[in-house]
């Protein structure tokens, strides 16, 4: 039995540590082979986050599942931070209805976009190395790492085509919510689990706003754009590749909101055996 489960937990890593080697390689091979410069960004970012986890790691703590919950906050509240800028900045130039057309979304880059996409290609690309170096996961096909593997192959064809960019930063609205999600797991961690407290309070609060606004909302509206302008897509992979990404972001958002449905009725059940 035990021999058993040790096998079952090395085929995620096999299958996950692959997939992403050949994804750094297939970066590696245009930037130095096809001459893609502007591809640096996603090493950068991947290097970015590495110096993060290594400072936190040096000089707060060295427990793995509390560094990389560190980094992961800092990752989404900068991409929150530039994806409103990058929001903001459109809706300013250019307003709701050009900001939102079909060409827009699918051909267009606004400004600061392509940047933003390559930065979080990078920390995607080190959080699942992390993961896999310290086996912060779970089960034989892990939400995390396949939301992760989803993310980089659509985000990277994305960026090797250089279409629908702008649709991909509208995606990562979602990175809002993620900011309560990490900053519930460092609150819990640190010992904090009163949900009395009105800062608690507070926190599940945006917790289920910004869970129901930024990322159940916002994904399933995105879709029904997909969908309605499927007619206007020339014959290729963009928007087969784009449904398929949101079906699986759309389901994976399910299996969060019952898990976070899970964290906040033990965690009410906690505090009443406690009182």
């Amino acid at each position: 039995m035990a021999r058993a489960e040790e096998s079952n937990s090395k085929i995620p890593a096999f299958f996950f540590g692959a997939t992403l080697f050949l994804w750094a390689a297939s970066v590696a091979f245009e930037i130095v082979v096809n001459g893609r410069r502007h591809l640096t960004v996603v090493a950068v970012g991947f290097l970015f986050f590495q110096t993060a986890n290594f400072v936190i790691r040096r000089f707060i703590s060295i427990d793995p599942l509390l560094v990389n919950t560190s980094v992961s906050l800092l990752h989404s509240s900068l991409t929150s931070a530039s994806v409103v800028f990058i929001l903001v900045n459109q809706w300013m130039i250019k307003g709701p209805r050009e900001m939102f057309s079909h060409e827009e979304l699918v051909t267009g880059t606004w400004y600061g976009a392509y940047w933003a996409l390559c930065f979080s290609c990078g920390y995607f690309a080190y959080d699942q190395l992390d993961m896999l170096l310290y086996r912060l996961y779970s089960g034989l096909i892990p939400a995390i790492l396949l939301h992760h593997l989803i993310l980089l192959v659509c985000f990277t064809l994305a960026l090797y085509k250089d279409v629908t960019i702008n649709y991909l930063i509208l995606s990562l609205v979602c990175e809002l919510h993620s900011i309560f999600l990490h900053t519930r797991k460092v609150r819990r961690m640190a010992g904090v689990r009163d949900v009395n407290n009105p800062l608690v309070r507070l926190e599940w609060v945006l917790n289920w706003a910004t869970f129901f606004i930024t990322r159940l909302l916002c994904h399933i509206l995105i879709t029904y754009k997909l969908i309605i302008d499927a007619h206007k897509f020339d014959e290729g992979i963009e928007l087969p590749l784009a449904l398929f990404g949101m079906a699986g972001m759309n389901l994976l958002n399910v299996f969060l909101g019952l898990d976070l449905f899970k964290a906040f009725k033990r965690e009410r059940k906690q505090q009443k055996h406690q009182d």
